[in-house]
């Protein structure tokens, strides 16, 4: 027997219907150029995976902006994780595509072949397991990852407090969408006409995190699903709110997202972490848009107990992947792509990721 959730798939899949709202769009007869920013790395890879951009009007262009948690990690993380994972007495608990980042000097995967003490891990709570199972050893988890993934990092942690685990540590690069979106409405750069907002971040924060831009900028925000059909529906929403001169934040991904959010994860978040300004790749500091420890949980930052000094130095020389997350360039803009860059020897962190721009360029442009 076939389960309804595989037909509701079929559904949002199906070519039939994609072409039906995409004659939607052109019969908008929207003449005007318009800029739709994505902020997910997993919406990036869809709309290139399914050719998303080649059935909508030239004059509308989507623009993939830094919605990649890996890319969006800044040099110095990198750097101080190396001179962690340099030490004998540390233990790198990380994801697996954060080991392949470049960092100023080397990356954390040619550092593990040095003293082996890196391990790849699914969740935090895996490193919370290795942190009991080997007490003669510092354990740090590299949290990293938007709204979607910090609630993990935090309920980790109040586990490792009530646990009494006093050799498990986190570097947190945790970073929050919403004041990156601030930044880049502001920029002169390039004018963004729309967002198509991401859907995992927003089953957190919900999508009462967006009406900023409704009621001030007059830019209508769209919530959307990784199916081509919620895509396609999602860029739709937004042209029609345009079409109409009217802005409001909508949900096209009800199926998980609600105005609300995630509550009960939004407070615990807010228990272990507290906003603080950080380094965004591409972007420069913004203030408030990162999640560092509050000082009641000070046991389990790395920083604190054990900080190490680091000097970074600017991306690698020819690099345009800081250009790529703002949406100033495309990955087919930059003299590295394919020739020197490439998923298997990645010379900058939109091209490590599988959610990264220049990844999705490469595998499907």
């Amino acid at each position: 027997m076939v389960s309804k959730d595989l037909h509701l798939l079929d559904k949002y899949s199906s070519s039939d219907l994609v072409k039906q709202v995409s004659r939607k769009i052109q019969n908008l007869q929207i003449e005007k150029k318009l800029n739709l920013m994505e902020i997910c790395g997993g919406h990036t890879v869809a709309i290139m995976r399914y050719g998303i951009n080649q059935l909508i009007p030239g004059n509308i262009r989507l623009i993939s902006g830094p919605g990649c948690p890996v890319c969006v990690t800044e040099l110095s993380f990198i750097d101080k994780a190396i001179e962690y994972a340099a030490s004998n007495d540390f233990i790198i608990a990380t994801f697996g595509d954060l080991v392949r980042v470049p960092g100023s000097k080397d990356t954390l995967e040619k550092v593990n072949g040095l003293n082996n003490n890196i391990r790849i891990v699914y969740s935090p709570y895996d490193a919370l397991k290795m942190a009991q199972k080997n007490p003669d050893k510092k354990v740090i988890f590299l949290a990293i990852g938007f709204e979607t993934t910090a609630p993990a990092t935090a309920s980790t942690v109040m586990l490792a407090r009530k646990e009494n685990i006093s050799n498990f540590f986190i570097l947190s690069a945790h970073k929050l969408t919403v004041p990156a979106m601030k930044v880049l409405v502001h920029t002169e750069e390039i004018n963004i006409s729309g967002f198509i907002c991401p859907g995992h971040v927003t089953t957190i924060i919900g999508a009462r995190s967006y009406q900023f831009l409704a009621e001030e900028y007059h830019i209508p925000a769209v919530v959307s699903g990784f199916e081509p059909l919620d895509l396609i529906q999602s860029i739709y929403m937004i042209l029609s709110q345009i079409k109409k001169k009217k802005a409001m934040t909508e949900i096209e991904y009800k199926r998980s997202v609600t105005f609300k959010g995630n509550t009960r994860a939004q407070d615990m978040m807010y228990q272990v972490f507290q906003k603080e300004d950080v380094t965004w790749r591409g972007l420069g500091e913004i203030r408030q848009s990162g999640l560092g420890l509050v000082p009641e949980y000070d046991m389990f930052n790395i920083e604190k107990i054990y900080p190490v000094k680091i000097k970074t130095p600017g991306e690698p020389k020819g690099c345009i992947c800081g250009q790529v997350l703002r949406g100033v360039k495309i990955p087919l803009d930059c003299p590295l792509f394919k020739k020197i860059c490439t998923p298997e020897n990645p010379v900058g962190a939109c091209m490590v990721s599988s959610e990264g721009s220049c990844a999705a360029y490469f595998h499907y442009s």
